[in-house]
């Protein structure tokens, strides 16, 4: 049955079940479904069947629906031939959060985001991604992402948490100093990790 006849939640699960099937035509054919819950599901058909490349991951990428650039950030960490940067600055924060993520899981090899990640951090309106960009800058423990993660540490309490955390690869005066401080936020998280990290110096 054709697309626009057969319902949505159909070709979704046709997409998902080609996954487990091993009908990775099936799959590919789905990554040009009007919908983007059936894009989404291709996507991850083809991760399952372990088919899915850089080309369709960067094709992904520029889908014109959040959702399916969203998923495309999720399944692109093994590929660091993918580039998530541009991410950083997608209109979605969703994207933003899950481009952060992606690159603070590929750890080192994700450096050359620092820059990108700083700004996110620094500037962005919504606190998920600040939360994200700081956690990937603490994942990744390159030297130039310290100020940024040092800034967050007075941003909202669920940033200045995982700021506490980021600083965990990091060392020198202005962290010890940052650690103490937090040792007397109003937040008791934030308490606690600058307490478990200062025990472990």
């Amino acid at each position: 049955m054709g697309e626009g006849v057969e319902p949505e939640a159909a070709r979704r699960r046709e997409a998902t079940l080609a996954g487990h099937t091993g009908d990775e035509a099936g799959a590919r054919r789905s990554l040009t479904d009007s919908s983007p819950k059936v894009r989404g599901a291709a996507l991850g058909a083809l991760a399952r069947l372990e088919r899915l490349g850089p080309s369709e991951l960067t094709a992904a990428l520029l889908d014109p629906d959040a959702q399916v650039r969203r998923r495309a950030c999720e399944l692109a960490v093994p590929s660091d031939e993918v580039d998530l940067r541009p991410l950083l600055a997608d209109p979605d924060p969703s994207v933003v959060e899950a481009a952060a993520w992606a690159l603070g899981e590929r750890g080192a090899p994700a450096a050359g985001a620092v820059d990108g990640l700083a700004r996110v951090a620094a500037a962005h309106t919504d606190a998920l991604c600040r939360e994200a960009a700081v956690a990937a800058l603490g994942a990744i423990g390159d030297e130039r992402g310290l100020a940024a993660v040092l800034a967050a540490t007075q941003d909202k309490p669920a940033v200045r948490r995982r700021a506490v955390i980021a600083l965990a690869p990091f060392s020198g005066p202005e962290v010890d100093a940052a650690l103490r401080r937090a040792l007397d936020d109003r937040d008791w998280q934030v308490r606690q990790a600058a307490e478990d990290l200062l025990s472990e110096t």
